[in-house]
């Protein structure tokens, strides 16, 4: 694997939920569920700009997402919407507290190209009907 490896931090966002309301398949969930925000100082060294598609995998799974570039700083940490994307990068091990890491884990981050994973793929991979 080439590119860096970072911490994502999963959250929820209010413009993310309004769009899964309109529907899971709509073109507005995938633009507010399918990004990352990146470290400026990270995208930088991975060649990446805000809205070029990146690769993010581990040995959970992977998965191409929009870049969002941070002015704020944040090295080595990015963050990502809970959503059907981030979800192909969880492992299901339980942490140190017991609970399921859903809400950090570590992927390498790379410069991609083509289209963002379609959630109609994602549903192919995890066998949904």
């Amino acid at each position: 694997m080439t590119g860096k490896e970072v911490t994502v931090v999963t959250y929820r966002g209010i413009f993310q939920e309004v769009e899964e309301a309109l529907g899971m398949y709509s073109d507005g969930y995938r633009d507010q569920s399918a990004l990352i925000d990146l470290d400026g100082s990270d995208a930088k060294a991975l060649g990446v700009e805000t809205g070029k598609p990146v690769l993010l995998e581990n040995g959970s799974g992977k998965v191409v997402v929009v870049a969002k570039v941070s002015e704020d700083p944040h090295p080595g940490v990015a963050f990502m919407p809970a959503s059907p994307w981030s979800a192909q990068l969880l492992s299901g091990e339980v942490g140190g507290g017991g609970l399921l890491e859903l809400k950090r884990f570590r992927a390498n981050v790379s410069f991609a190209e083509g289209a963002v994973t379609s959630i109609e793929e994602i549903r192919e991979r995890i066998g949904a009907d």
